[in-house]
Order: C-alpha cells, then sequence, then structure tokens
C-alpha cells in the first residue's frame, strides 16, 4: 500500500487533534488520505465478478476486447508496481448497455484480485478464504 511518509502523517494527525482539542480548522495534507483497498469475500461478489474470475483463471475468451490489457493504477491506490504488473477485466453489469464500472484487476502474485464497483475510486481484494 502507498502511504505517505510517517511524519506527514504524524503531522496530519498532530494537526487534526489540535484542532479538535481547541476548535480551529484541521489542514490535513491532500497525500495524507487513507488508502482505499479493503477486503471483500469471494462469496460476497456479485455472480458477474465469479464469471469473471472463472474467464480470468481459464484464459477466455472475454467478452470486451479491452479485457486483460494493462493497468496503469494511474489513481495511485493499488500497492506500487511496475507497469505490466496489474491488468483489468470487466464485471458485466446486467442492464447496462456499456461495460459500466465494475472491473476486477489483477496483479501478478496467485489470487491477487481486486474488485472495484466504481470505476477504480476503490479496490477491495478478493479473500478467498471466506
Amino acid at each position: 500500500m502507498r502511504f505517505p511518509p510517517r511524519t506527514t502523517r504524524i503531522g496530519a494527525l498532530v494537526s487534526l487533534m489540535s484542532a479538535l482539542l481547541i476548535g480551529g480548522a484541521a489542514t490535513i495534507p491532500a497525500n495524507a488520505a487513507p488508502t482505499a483497498v479493503g477486503n471483500v469475500c469471494y462469496s460476497a461478489l456479485p455472480s458477474q465478478a465469479h464469471d469473471t474470475l472463472d474467464l480470468i483463471e481459464s484464459g477466455g475468451p472475454f467478452p470486451y476486447p479491452q479485457d486483460g490489457t494493462v493497468f496503469q493504477n494511474r489513481e495511485g491506490i493499488l500497492p506500487d508496481q511496475s507497469t505490466g504488473y496489474y491488468h483489468e477485466y470487466t464485471v458485466i453489469t446486467p442492464g447496462s448497455d456499456t461495460r459500466g464500472a465494475r472491473r476486477i484487476v489483477t496483479g501478478e502474485e496467485q489470487q491477487e484480485d481486486y474488485y472495484t464497483a466504481d470505476h477504480y475510486a476503490s479496490f477491495r481484494l478478493v479473500d478467498y478464504g471466506c
């Protein structure tokens, strides 16, 4: 995960605590935003995500030409890796006439699969053990 330097996080916390204790506005640096990577149980994913993960496991065929392309991680939410480490795949959204916002982004590690339902605004690492 990408975290700002420890001093920035501590400084942001001190600023917030000071504001809460003595009043006033807290100034928190933009780079101190918490990471948006959480976990989600495999069983809690929509059935279409299961379908996408099955297609990834079998090597396709995939419904969209963009599936399997390199995910750039421009948002900087996923852990920093070299270009080409992550790949994205569409999770079909019923009733949508476009690709929709749901994706699976895979890393090179075994079972390093991230689910996003909001087009890369947040990610959840798929937990296959629950």
